[in-house]
């Protein structure tokens, strides 16, 4: 081989190791540049609409930990407990800006002491609020959230998790909405005496109900007239019809759920339900459960107690494209479940999601739709129905007691009309 040629080779090649030396660092310092960029956008978009949460299940917490007794911790410091996603730095460090706080009983409190428990609920959000006025404010309204929001308080909102707490009265719906409560998730994972949970759905499960009895009809449009939000989380897919299907019903809302073409657990929500929803111009919150997150079909071998942020944001863009921009929110189910993803340990966490939309391209208007303004839409268009309908009497709708699951019950007091 001719000197001349194996020097220019040489040359050749060294010229390119440098060039590759000296392009490698640029490229890393521009992704990491581009990385910071996009959670500095992050955060400035969520200092200008606020980061509505619609699930978050601290209160049950303090009843498992603290019996409720808030002067047994600091919530301006990280909880002690095993499974701890809130507190109040990390509220802060998450830019959340309004957070619809669970007001949750178990299903065994049915037939039982549930109203005295969910009242319990109630009692230590509104204490939480009074104990820390500088961070949250109790708000039952669009313009609460806002005005909370722009006077740098977290906007707290009270949701009724379960059906079962209204112990089939029409009467204590409506006291709770008076105490605060504006969402009520029709079942929790058991059935009420007029309405199937998501449990019916799973193979081997039996419809009681074929998803609404014609009481429960009664509840969503009581409901609707009170203005309290329809969360539709944990429901049967019957009952999910049912209530869409109700003439002139409210938009509704998924507080906590995900997407079920991505993950086939029967907690989420079809595709064909989707179109539903846009329709009814709803919104479906989505949840951050590993279980709900990371499962077959879209993978046959997924660790369901593996999940991670990449998987979150496939949830939110699935019912976007299904259902369409304006369908969709957050509802992260914090404090509420064992395992989290990857990228999204606690309510911190928020930011970064939103830097990884922006990185696939999401442009301001979508995120701040997703982020409070779908939220706050549908709920100043329920609050428009609640307007509408106010020359509308109470239901004085009463459900028959005469049912199995209390006839054997001796913590049901009798009373006989004369």
């Amino acid at each position: 081989m001719d000197k001349k040629l194996v020097v220019g080779i040489v040359i050749v090649v060294c010229i390119v190791v440098l060039a590759i030396a000296i392009a490698v660092p640029v490229v890393r310092k521009t992704r990491g540049q581009g990385a910071q960029a996009s959670l500095q956008q992050a955060k400035k978009w969520m200092s200008q609409t606020p980061l509505i949460d619609g699930h978050n299940d601290l209160p049950w917490r303090l009843k498992q930990h603290e019996d409720n007794k808030l002067k047994s911790l600091d919530l301006n410091q990280r909880p002690s407990w095993e499974i701890t996603h809130t507190d109040i730095p990390r509220l802060r460090q998450g830019r959340v800006g309004a957070q619809f706080w669970a007001a949750y009983t178990d299903c065994f409190t049915q037939y039982k002491d549930s109203l005295r428990h969910v009242l319990d609920q109630i009692d230590v959000i509104k204490r939480i609020c009074q104990m820390y006025p500088e961070t949250f404010e109790i708000v039952t309204s669009t313009n609460g959230i806002e005005e909370a929001f722009q006077n740098g308080k977290i906007g707290s909102l009270i949701g009724v998790e379960g059906g079962h707490n209204i112990d089939s009265h029409l009467g204590v719906l409506r006291m709770l909405y008076d105490l605060g409560v504006r969402y009520m998730t029709v079942t929790h994972s058991c059935n009420t005496p007029w309405a199937d949970n998501w449990h019916v759905d799973e193979p081997g499960g039996t419809p009681e109900f074929d998803g609404l009895t014609d009481f429960g009809v009664r509840v969503i449009k009581e409901m609707n007239r009170l203005g309290m939000l329809v969360d539709l989380s944990h429901v049967s897919k019957g009952l999910m019809e049912d209530v869409l299907a109700i003439p002139n019903v409210a938009p509704v809302i998924f507080s906590h759920t995900s997407a079920f073409a991505l993950c086939n657990h029967y907690r989420n929500v079809q595709d064909d339900v989707l179109l539903k929803v846009k329709k009814n111009k709803g919104v479906v919150m989505v949840n951050f459960y590993t279980k709900y997150i990371n499962c077959p079909p879209a993978n046959i071998t997924a660790d369901v107690n593996y999940a991670n942020l990449t998987q979150v944001a496939d949830h939110i863009e699935h019912i976007r494209d299904i259902c369409g921009i304006d369908c969709v929110g957050i509802g992260g189910d914090y404090d509420g479940v064992e395992t989290v993803p990857e990228g999204l340990e606690d309510v911190s966490k928020y930011p970064d999601l939103i830097a990884h939309l922006i990185d696939r391209g999401w442009g301001n208007t979508d995120i701040k739709k997703l982020i409070g303004d779908n939220l706050l839409r549908v709920f100043r268009d329920v609050e428009q129905v609640r307007d509408k309908m106010k020359n509308t009497l109470p239901d004085e709708t009463t459900i028959s007691r005469q049912l199995q699951q209390e006839s054997s019950n001796v913590c049901r007091s009798k009373v006989f009309l004369g």
